[in-house]
């Protein structure tokens, strides 16, 4: 029997709420919602284990979403979250995803679209058998999502994570930012380019990546390969 996942959505604005609720719910998913930011955040930090996605508005009574996504990571919860916001600036979006968000919806939006990106937080790869994969000195468990380098666990996003995850199951390929929107996002359109940027920075810096070892190289024009120690010669990398 299939799990069904659970949502919570914490957003001040019933209407919406409880909108999104019936259509996620008509989706088979089983949904709660909360309309205050710090009432949301003591919900996920005691329950955390009971829901598969939050679904997270910026603008909240007593305690903003930046604050509460940072928060949430700060304490090791690695559920995805989902932004849902009415800013356009790109520094925005840029400091959302630095804090630890999986991905960003801005408002308005259609129905369909915020369905498409819950699918693709909540989807995991079909082909996944084994449990753990190891290139280099850099191990993840798929089933605990949990990552190392040399022993030591690295603080991935699940975003992150299943980043990590395409290239050590490519090690050696090049991946074009377009395959990597394709595979972790389902939208293959080149505006949204810049979050793959973002998140591939900030995976340089959790991984630890240095231009001697070369470890996430850019192909310039191209897309990033992920290379195995000593396959390939140095090359620049972007900062």
């Amino acid at each position: 029997m299939l799990k069904t996942m659970r949502i919570l959505i914490i957003e001040d604005n019933q209407d919406l709420a409880s909108g999104l609720k019936k259509n996620l719910e008509d989706e088979g998913y089983a949904v709660d919602y909360l309309l205050d930011g710090e009432e949301g955040e003591r919900r996920i930090q005691i329950n955390h284990d009971g829901y598969d996605l939050l679904i997270l508005d910026l603008v909240l009574p007593h305690k903003d979403g930046f604050a509460i996504c940072k928060s949430i990571r700060q304490s090791g919860i690695k559920i995805p979250i989902l932004i849902l916001t009415g800013r356009f600036d790109v520094k925005d979006k840029v400091t959302l995803l630095n804090s630890g968000a999986d991905d960003y919806l801005v408002k308005p939006f259609f129905f369909e679209e915020l369905n498409a990106r819950v699918k693709a937080l909540l989807r995991r790869p079909a082909e996944t058998i084994t449990e753990s994969l190891k290139v280099n000195d850099i191990c993840i468990n798929l089933n605990t999502h949990r990552a190392y380098r040399d022993s030591k666990e690295l603080p991935l996003t699940l975003k992150e994570f299943s980043l990590m995850e395409y290239f050590m199951r490519n090690p050696g390929q090049t991946i074009t930012r377009e395959q990597i929107l394709d595979h972790l996002w389902d939208f293959g359109f080149a505006s949204f380019s810049n979050i793959v940027d973002v998140h591939i920075k900030n995976l340089r810096k959790k991984i630890g990546n240095n231009s001697r070892e070369n470890m996430l190289e850019t192909i310039r024009g191209v897309g990033y390969r992920l290379n195995v120690y000593g396959r390939y010669p140095r090359a620049n990398t972007e900062k």
